[in-house]
């Protein structure tokens, strides 16, 4: 395997292995697509298997390196992609997890690199994660969009098919080149309330959670998730409810979304709303003021 990247193919060998893919950055609103990898590793006890060279493939003006002087020996943390294993003896398929910033360039050789990698461990599946921040109220149940290779492969989801033209992201790109190398190809996106994405999206994170169990066949206790999901819930209501304009942008986004249709009027701008909703985080963290004698 090319310097750039290592891997150490797990003995035995894993079993019909389903890769699922996601990077932390612009495919990554929220953090519901990473949050889904880290909740997968952690129920599942994923074993690490590789990393990708983080020089060749990063502007680490960008995506900085992370130094730690708090210590009696510093340490420096170099950001990088990691490729864990996890074997899964309730399901008929492995998973090979793949997760990181989102490269800084030569993203063809990357995405050449990566699924070289994994077809050499036998995988046929290739599943990637993603999430956009959308205008969607936080209160309904997260619909995903989906591409796939084939319908079978995600039948049962409640989707909506993808309706995007513009810019995208190493998903979207890996997506199309595992398509056109013969792999069944899965893309999973799921949206994020665009005024709540100062905190991680569970709601959303539950939603790509069940969505790779149809993808993959692998099953997943999803009962701390919900939980976090109506915690996420409960957090939004009680700034929502603290701010006028929020509650009527999302009541709009409700009957938007009730109505199966968006109908703006003269509402805050999404970054507006997006800064008033940290400061009100912000500021339910601070220890309360003395009270006054």
């Amino acid at each position: 395997m090319s310097g750039m990247l290592s891997i150490t193919p797990p003995d035995p060998p894993l079993r019909d292995p389903i890769v699922v893919v996601a990077f932390r950055g612009w495919n990554d609103a929220a953090s519901a697509a990473s949050a889904t990898i880290a909740t997968i590793a952690e129920q599942r006890g994923a074993e690490r298997i590789g990393s990708v060279d983080p020089e060749e493939f990063y502007d680490f003006q960008v995506t900085r390196p992370i130094i730690d002087l708090t210590g009696p020996d510093p340490a420096l943390t170099w950001p990088e992609v990691e490729i864990t294993a996890i074997r899964c003896p309730d399901s008929a398929h492995d998973l090979v997890l793949v997760v990181g910033g989102e490269p800084s360039m030569k993203w063809p050789t990357f995405c050449r690199l990566l699924l070289d990698a994994v077809e050499a461990l036998g995988v046929r599946r290739f599943v990637t994660l993603g999430a956009l921040l959308a205008d969607v109220p936080h209160t309904r149940d997260v619909m995903l969009t989906v591409m796939a290779t084939e319908e079978g492969l995600v039948e049962g989801i409640d989707t909506r098919p993808p309706g995007y033209r513009g810019p995208t992201g190493i998903v979207g790109v890996l997506h199309l080149l595992a398509a056109e190398r013969g792999l069944e190809a899965v893309s999973l996106w799921a949206p994020a309330s665009h005024y709540a994405a100062g905190v991680i999206n569970h709601k959303a994170e539950l939603a790509l959670l069940e969505g790779v169990t149809t993808a993959t066949g692998v099953p997943f206790d999803t009962t701390g998730v919900r939980a976090n999901a109506r915690e996420f819930e409960e957090q939004v209501d009680q700034v929502v409810a603290a701010d006028p304009r929020l509650q009527q942008l999302v009541e709009q986004l409700e009957q938007a979304a009730d109505d199966d249709r968006l109908e703006a009027q003269d509402l805050p701008s999404g970054d507006e709303l997006v800064a008033e909703l940290e400061r009100f985080l912000r500021e339910r963290q601070d220890p309360p003021p003395p009270q006054g004698v």
